[in-house]
């Protein structure tokens, strides 16, 4: 938020506690029908939205077999339900030239429990409204950070030795991602050295699927 500002976007927040951007729309993006009114608010006063950065999520470090009902519903309807929404609210000040983000997460490469689930939905979702968005002209970048540090997802009080050295800063994917932008990339992911746990997970999932099982 703070670098698009540096840069001299006018930014506008939907989350559910206040934010630092210009305005602010207190907003569940897990809630359909609040999102559609937070959209309508905020496209009556800017018709024409540049770029759409969808980056809401919960975290979910459990499993299905046992796990909390409610916990698992919760993590699917705001990870990836939450980028449906605002991306089809908001589509209306989506011109021709502008751009959708969505932030999604190694995570949604592999399979491991309902926040890898939620976020294996949202990536297929941004990898599908590419290319239905392409003949109106809007780009969409899908980001797939890996361990990263901040107030929601706290990796380093639980990450010890090697997987230590893998959490980065939150101005890091930052970086990554207007560079991503301003070279008109389609996928990124963040940093570049968590590829070859897509590539494992991807051509060999049974392999995988037993070697974890054990």
């Amino acid at each position: 938020m703070r670098q698009l500002r540096a840069r001299g976007w006018f930014v506008v927040g939907l989350s559910r506690r206040p934010s630092e951007a210009d305005e602010h729309e207190t907003c569940d993006v897990g809630d359909r029908e609040d999102v559609n009114g937070a959209a309508e608010r905020v496209l009556s006063r800017h018709p024409s939205i540049g770029i759409l950065v969808n980056n809401a999520g919960v975290a979910a470090r459990s499993a299905f077999v046992g796990g909390d009902p409610e916990r698992i519903e919760r993590t699917m309807r705001v990870n990836y339900l939450g980028s449906v929404w605002t991306t089809l609210a908001f589509l209306p000040g989506l011109e021709r030239g502008a751009r959708v983000v969505n932030v999604v997460s190694v995570a949604g490469t592999v399979a491991g429990g309902p926040y890898s689930a939620s976020k294996h939905a949202q990536l297929a979702f941004s990898r599908s409204v590419a290319v239905e968005l392409a003949p109106r002209g809007v780009s969409v970048l899908t980001v797939n950070p890996g361990f990263v540090e901040t107030e929601g997802f706290p990796q380093r009080d639980r990450l010890r030795g090697l997987l230590y050295r893998f959490v980065v800063e939150p101005p890091f994917v930052v970086g990554r991602l207007l560079e991503a932008v301003d070279r008109d990339r389609r996928e990124i992911t963040v940093p570049r050295w968590y590829r070859p746990a897509a590539w494992v997970q991807a051509l060999a999932p049974g392999a995988l699927a037993r070697l974890r099982g054990r």
